[in-house]
């Protein structure tokens, strides 16, 4: 291979520093012609004598932030023989390449920020090619500078010269700047602005004071980690009671307050610069996360976090700066206004963030990585998908009511959009409706199919279909449990025609293709339909929502299927259960549910877990989780409390008797959160069991919010593993509803498999 090439390089390949790369590539080994951006991703014309290891090297050596999915060579015939590799301007519009997500400070700007440029020493904007803000900071494309919050700081002669120069890193780095040109920083508290922002900031905190500091994607609340009584504050001030806060902290610290293992290091300082759920250390006060075995922590993302870590030398609390219930603040005036009496100050900035990004969080397990929210630093990254839908239509899919996010469909492709929060609250559903507007512009999507849950009282479902309507489109309403099948297939590549697969999901609620409430489910299915093989047996949702922040309603309603309504007397003999029992047997606000979500709950209630009420989603079964957790650490039971299973339907009387006996007979609630667990997973597994004997599945799926339960994902893995049928789980997109729009778009594309 030695003739002319057109190379056309596909995926994550813009706003990266892949241009350079390919110039200095070429001049290493003597390549000639040209390199540019078009709307299709990268363009190389090139010839020379080792233009095989060009190409190859294009892959193997591509820029950290790059993702190549594709490199293709065409011959090609130059119309004047090149002498030298240039980069020339970039062509056409459109948006048919990617946006890269916002990355972590890389090494190099970290030196240049405590090394001895004036420029850059103790410049919290630092950043280049291989960093910095992309997502958070883009109005528009294509990605230049014009079309960023950037637009508005005009580069330094200095700075010009870095943008220019194909041989520096900062070669077109649109965010560039330096503290001649560039954003500055503001610190303000009771006393009126300081000058020395960082150094202010940092006395604040030692002070104990509680700061509002801008991020890359919003506000954070801040306060020393080691600090109890402004950890009670902030808890107060923020009306968020026992719901754990995530930290910030720099390696030093996080090694002496948590456990981290290799995965789970190099999670921490991928360039995503994720949450990620740590095993505790060195002990930190219990109300960062009471009852919990584990804290949320992040690295130092951006150079204004390293300074303030580097200044304080101790842990800081780093929580979503918001109202409870209400999106994260980005706005300087809108910090004033909302968070002024949470915040004692204020250390903020006059760079814009164009759209508000939380931090994304996952947790290492054995059984691999696992998402619980995909925002910061994975967003608007894409993910290819599976064999058999190259002619799928454009698809934008709504998600569910909770944990919302959205997904389009484009060129053989999948976005699955941020974490946009519960879209019951008006500020959230103004960010949904924001984000459906912002990704079709920024994507240039044109939907030709439009998804939603097949719950019609869903915010997102209604608004899908009025734009159904307004378009003249197909709308396609997916029951969500299938849509949690199909995600767990995208994600994992499962082809159009792969066949049936069993799926057992559990989660808290969703509505059933016969009207009634699931959450506990086995389904044969595929992307094309599904049938439901099993079930939890249902019980009353007493007072509707109610029962998903009250667990006495579900243990009530549980107990009193078992025929122990004895026991429920004594353990809620404070509760309106007369109400509350004729609302069940009218069914008065009582939907018959097979929730998994709240089954967790009614066990939880029964073992005095968060009995009275929840005060965030989850909350009960995390501490039964933590409690099982820590029981079976140390103790190898050989069987767990039983279920009645001969049927279709999942009976958990069996279970609460022997439970009622056991904390009779002395044992722990410990004890008995882990004979939940097991006995549990087993009873579904023994339903999968049968799908594979009768060979009506080719793969198990697991999905469903309650699988980013650890200890429950481990001990159903343990089950089905009968070595024979892949299982799949949920690695990169959420097993939650924040992957539920994923789940929609491949429904919709395989009902309607050829492009319009």
């Amino acid at each position: 291979m030695s003739g002319a090439l057109r190379i056309r390089v596909r995926g994550q390949v813009q706003g990266v520093g892949f241009r350079p790369f390919v110039w200095q590539l070429a001049h290493r080994l003597n390549i000639r012609g040209e390199v540019l951006n078009d709307p299709e991703g990268v363009l190389i014309h090139a010839q020379g004598a080792r233009i095989a290891d060009f190409v190859a090297a294009i892959t193997a050596e591509a820029p950290p932030l790059a993702r190549v999915d594709a490199v293709e060579t065409t011959p090609f015939t130059f119309d004047t023989p090149p002498t030298g590799f240039e980069i020339a301007a970039s062509q056409g519009t459109g948006a048919e390449t990617r946006v890269t997500p916002d990355a972590a400070t890389c090494p190099d700007c970290l030196a240049d920020i405590r090394g001895d440029d004036p420029r850059r020493r103790g410049y919290a904007f630092t950043n280049c090619t291989h960093c910095g803000p992309r997502f958070t900071i883009l109005k528009g494309l294509p990605y230049d500078r014009a079309r960023t919050t950037m637009a508005g700081f005009e580069m330094c002669p200095d700075c010009a010269a870095e943008y220019a120069d194909p041989g520096d890193r900062r070669f077109h780095a649109q965010p560039v700047a330096c503290a001649l040109c560039g954003p500055h920083l503001g610190f303000e508290d009771a006393n009126g602005a300081h000058p020395d922002a960082i150094a202010a900031a940092a006395r604040a905190l030692l002070d104990g004071a509680i700061l509002a500091v801008k991020g890359l994607g919003g506000f954070h609340l801040c306060c020393d980690a080691t600090n109890a009584q402004a950890i009670d504050r902030l808890r107060r001030r923020k009306y968020r009671p026992s719901k754990p806060l995530a930290l910030m902290g720099r390696w030093q610290e996080i090694d002496r307050h948590a456990r981290p293992d290799t995965e789970e290091r190099a999670a921490l300082a991928s360039a995503a610069a994720p949450i990620v759920l740590l095993a505790k250390g060195d002990p930190l006060p219990e109300a960062l996360a009471p009852s919990q075995n584990h804290l949320g922590w992040m690295l130092p993302y951006t150079p204004l976090h390293h300074l303030l870590l580097d200044a304080v030398a101790r842990p800081l609390v780093m929580t979503s700066g918001n109202l409870s219930g209400e999106p994260q603040v980005i706005g300087n005036a809108e910090a004033r206004d909302k968070l002024g009496g949470i915040a004692d100050a204020i250390l903020d900035h006059d760079r814009d963030i164009a759209r508000r990004l939380d931090d994304s969080v996952m947790r290492l397990t054995p059984e691999g990585p696992m998402i619980l929210r995909r925002a910061r630093g994975m967003v608007p990254d894409t993910l290819p998908l599976p064999d058999g839908f190259g002619d799928a239509p454009q698809v934008v899919a709504y998600g569910g009511q909770m944990k919302g996010a959205l997904c389009l469909i484009k060129n053989g492709q999948a976005l699955l959009g941020h974490h946009l929060g519960e879209l019951d609250e008006a500020l959230s559903w103004d960010a949904f409706c924001q984000a459906d507007r912002d990704y079709a512009e920024l994507f240039d999507h044109t939907p030709e199919v439009i998804a939603v849950d097949l719950h019609p009282g869903y915010r997102p479902t209604q608004h899908g279909w009025a734009r159904a309507e307004a378009l003249g489109l197909p709308c396609e309403e997916v029951q969500h449990h299938h849509a949690h099948l199909a995600s767990c297939l995208a994600e994992n590549g499962w082809p159009l025609d792969g066949g049936k697969v069993a799926g057992i999901i559990l989660d808290g609620t969703g509505l059933g293709s016969d009207g009634t409430v699931w959450g506990g489910e086995l389904l044969l299915g595929d992307y094309q339909g599904f049938e439901r093989r099993a079930w939890l047996k249902p019980a009353p949702l007493i007072g509707g929502d109610m029962a998903s922040r009250e667990p006495w309603r579900n243990a009530l309603a549980r107990l009193d299927q078992a025929g122990l309504s004895d026991w429920a007397d004594q353990l809620f003999g404070d509760k309106p259960l007369e109400i509350a029992r004729m609302a069940a047997s009218k069914g008065l606000n009582a939907p018959q549910s097979s929730s998994a979500g709240r089954l967790f709950d009614a066990v939880a209630a029964c073992l005095g877990v968060c009995a009275d009420r929840q005060s965030y989603e989850g909350e009960a079964a995390m501490r039964l989780e933590t409690m099982a957790a820590g029981y079976l650490q140390t103790h190898s039971p050989a069987h767990g409390f039983g279920f009645y299973d001969v049927s279709d339907e999942i009976d958990p009387y069996p279970m609460f008797m022997q439970m009622s006996r056991a904390l009779a007979a002395g044992e722990s609630v410990a004890h008995c959160a882990a004979l939940f667990h097991i006995g549990l997973a087993r009873v579904f597994a023994r339903k999968i069991y049968g799908l594979y004997k009768n060979l009506e599945a080719e793969a198990v799926v697991l999905s469903g919010g309650c699988f980013q339960n650890a200890l429950l994902l481990r001990l159903v893995l343990e089950q089905v593993d009968i070595g024979q049928l892949p299982v799949l789980t949920h690695r990169t997109t959420p097993a939650n509803d924040g992957g539920l729009a994923l789940g929609q778009a491949v429904i919709a594309a395989a009902r309607h498999p050829v492009r319009r």
